[in-house]
């Protein structure tokens, strides 16, 4: 009976932690939709997510006991209660947000920084209540585990196990699966019955197998009692807090410094959070085969197998070395897997079963999760780049190995090697190692090419003349080609008026904001990477001349969500998306949602412009664009960019859309603009390019949407990031 007790928690522990990491994808990908794609709304619900489990395991441990002697009802049963909670956090959620995006709005324009101090406290207050609940299954777990088994001495490992294969079973089924075919929305449903499910099963074995408040339960075993010889028990809370900042300051990092070979997909950054979370399974679960049979490693080996680990990423990132995801996926498993050994070992030895020990420490180690990963994205790796910011991040362990040399059990000869290779690593990572954000360090870069790295990005400009290149985190960003010229002459020659104002969304090179400026209307450009921004000067000579325009205006923002919280309205509007069009949050500036949000904002003879390339879709992903774009709009033309080469033009507008004669345009068009449009093309006319680009031209496809024929790109069904099954499914 007691084994299947057991086997009954760790599979609601399985179920708990699956449903913990869908939470926790969606509700980003959520903060994302309603407060902007930008950094610090990462960060903001990565640490209140933290910030929550933190308070619910440290509050958790201490109130337990007191409420299941004080009540009589099984910690179980309180258990089952935070699960509902949960579960009704998932249906909350989203509403809350909703309240919270509404709200802000009606303050009308705020600067940047109160915005986002304002969107952070509504981001808190929408998500640390569920988070708490979240927190509180550990010690109420544990606690239950304890008052079956006064001998208990191991659970949290056991919990924890549970917990690690359930996220990574979460991660994969949820970013591969499960957002695809059934959205955000009703994956977020999915995972609410789940956790109601869990809810009643914890009732039922609470009903059925009640259990008294015992002295036992209440008893804590000091921690010097289960610490192996020479482990320092003293240092456990540091050490714990030590892992949990590097385990999730080091996961920032790998995403920034891998992005160039796993790509910017959702699927990329799935694989490599669940790549991260088997390795910890795996850790976790040895060490749960090393403490039945009573070998569990010491921490002065665990320490010493980090030392060597943590650097194993850095090698086989260098460009020169490996191109290949599967094997930089591998290159991070033993050092997840060693900190998965670790950090159960350590709360079983801090808290001996007891549940407010292990909700202390287990506090602790989630408190370092909060540290890191804003101490990653705004100190080193705005500073120092992927490479060095791996190095820092990996010296702690070789010191900690340092610190545990003396007491160390193993045999000298086996100290000096582990010493001697974190040495020689530590020093090929420094001086000889490469990666893709450094200048000087890879061959395919030239000479002068400009590096900047910022919280959001590391950027990289180089190349010459008409072949330089913008990088963002490794991958290609825009070109200097005559399509982006043409991204701001052909919405404004298109418009019955004169047109006096222009919003450009995603800056790029900057190619489209100069050639607006050479027209007479107010021009506003939305970045969301400042050293984007800051490159300007590298692509275009005239650069001072045009910053110093006083009708030109750049914004480092997420662009819908300068959209969203702008009272302005504008004459055109000009979206060039970064590639991949299957890069993760594109969806945002594809969907009907956003195209509404666009409209909202057009003066009413004003005109919308989205520049597509079809090539880097599937045949899928182009209708539901191009439905979601003409059900938003009653008038959309599509035209062929003039090179036949660079996808084409999409023209929205309120108003039915007059296309004027070549002489007609020319007339309207000032010198400058004529000067500017045939830059790149001197072989060319402004009157031959004119006559390619409106003879290739026919109203977007409109299909009546049924519930046969349902294809439109939405917030809640991403079809351009979310593919994989269909894809497999042969494109249906």
């Amino acid at each position: 009976m007691k084994f299947n007790v057991k086997r009954a928690v760790f599979v609601l522990f399985f179920v708990s932690g699956f449903c913990g990491l869908l939470y926790q994808v969606v509700w980003l990908r959520l903060a994302f939709r309603h407060f902007g794609i930008i950094t610090p709304v990462m960060s903001v619900v990565l640490s209140v997510f933290m910030l929550g489990l933190a308070i619910g395991s440290w509050s958790g441990g201490r109130w337990i006991a007191t409420l299941h002697k004080k009540t009589g009802i099984s910690p179980i049963s309180f258990y089952a209660i935070t699960e509902l909670l949960i579960g009704v956090g998932a249906v909350a959620v989203p509403k809350l947000f909703l309240i919270s995006e509404s709200y802000l709005l009606s303050l009308g324009d705020m600067n940047s920084a109160s915005y986002l101090l304002v969107s952070a406290m509504f981001m808190m207050a929408c998500i640390l209540p569920w988070c708490v609940f979240m927190g509180f299954t550990f010690p109420f777990m544990m606690a239950y585990l304890k008052s079956i088994d006064a001998s208990e001495r191991t659970s949290f490992s056991f919990l924890y196990l549970a917990n690690v294969i359930g996220a990574m079973t979460g991660t994969l089924i949820t970013a591969f699966i499960l957002i695809e075919v059934l959205g955000f929305k009703s994956t977020l449903y999915a995972a609410a019955a789940a956790n109601v499910v869990v809810a009643a099963v914890a009732f039922t074995i609470g009903r059925n197998a009640p259990s008294p408040y015992t002295k036992a339960e209440a008893e804590e075993v000091p921690v010097t009692a289960q610490a192996q010889a020479g482990e320092k028990p003293a240092l456990f809370p540091l050490i714990l807090f030590i892992t949990g900042f590097i385990s999730m300051a080091i996961e920032v990092v790998w995403v920034r410094a891998f992005t160039p070979v796993l790509a910017t997909t959702v699927y990329a950054f799935a694989s490599l959070l669940a790549a991260y979370l088997l390795a910890t399974f795996a850790g976790s679960a040895l060490y749960r085969r090393h403490s039945t049979q009573g070998s569990v490693l010491t921490n002065a080996a665990l320490f010493g197998i980090l030392a060597i680990t943590a650097f194993l990423p850095i090698v086989i990132n260098d460009p020169r070395i490996n191109y290949n995801p599967f094997v930089l996926l591998l290159s991070v498993m033993p050092v997840c897997a060693v900190m998965g050994y670790l950090t159960p070992k350590l709360i079983d030895a801090y808290s001996n079963g007891g549940a407010k020990s292990a909700g202390r420490a287990y506090a602790v180690n989630i408190a370092g999760c909060i540290a890191g990963p804003l101490f990653a994205s705004y100190v080193l790796l705005a500073n120092f780049g992927a490479r060095l910011s791996m190095v820092i991040l990996a010296l702690p362990f070789l010191i900690l190995y340092v610190a545990y040399l003396r007491s160390a059990s193993i045999g000298k000869t086996a100290k000096a090697a582990m010493l001697s290779l974190s040495a020689v690593l530590l020093v090929v990572t420094i001086f000889a190692s490469a990666s893709y954000d450094e200048r000087s360090r890879h061959v395919n870069y030239t000479k002068d090419a400009a590096v900047l790295h910022d919280y959001t990005a590391t950027v990289i400009a180089h190349g010459e003349g008409m072949n330089k290149q913008l990088l963002v985190n490794g991958k290609g960003m825009t070109a200097l080609v005559p399509v982006t010229k043409m991204l701001a002459h052909w919405p404004i020659l298109l418009h019955d008026g004169k047109p006096e104002s222009a919003l450009i969304i995603c800056f790029g090179m900057g190619t489209t904001y100069r050639s607006l400026l050479s027209w007479p209307v107010d021009v506003t450009a939305v970045e969301l990477v400042p050293s984007v921004r800051d490159l300007f000067w590298y692509f275009h000579a005239d650069t001072e001349t045009v910053l110093k325009d006083p009708r030109g205006k750049i914004v480092i923002d997420d662009g819908r969500r300068f959209l969203s919280r702008t009272n302005k309205k504008y004459d055109i509007i000009t979206i060039d998306p970064p590639p991949p069009m299957t890069a993760a949050g594109t969806g945002f500036l594809y969907s009907r949602e956003f195209f509404e949000t666009a409209k909202a904002h057009l003066n009413d003879d004003g005109l919308l412009q989205l520049w597509m390339w079809p090539e880097e879709a599937d045949l899928y992903t182009s209708i539901a664009i191009n439905q979601s774009i003409t059900d938003a709009f009653p008038y959309v033309k599509l035209f062929n960019a003039f090179d036949m080469k660079r996808g084409f033009l999409y023209i929205a507008s309120m108003k039915p859309i007059n296309v004027p004669t070549v002489n007609e345009m020319l007339k309207k068009m000032p010198q400058a603009a004529q000067k500017d449009m045939v830059e790149w093309t001197p072989n060319l006319s402004p009157a031959q390019i004119l006559e390619l680009t409106r003879k290739n031209s026919a109203d977007a496809p409109k299909t009546p949407l049924t519930a046969a024929n349902n294809i439109m790109l939405t917030d809640d069904r991403p079809a351009n990031e979310y593919f994989l099954v269909r894809q497999i499914l042969g494109g249906k």
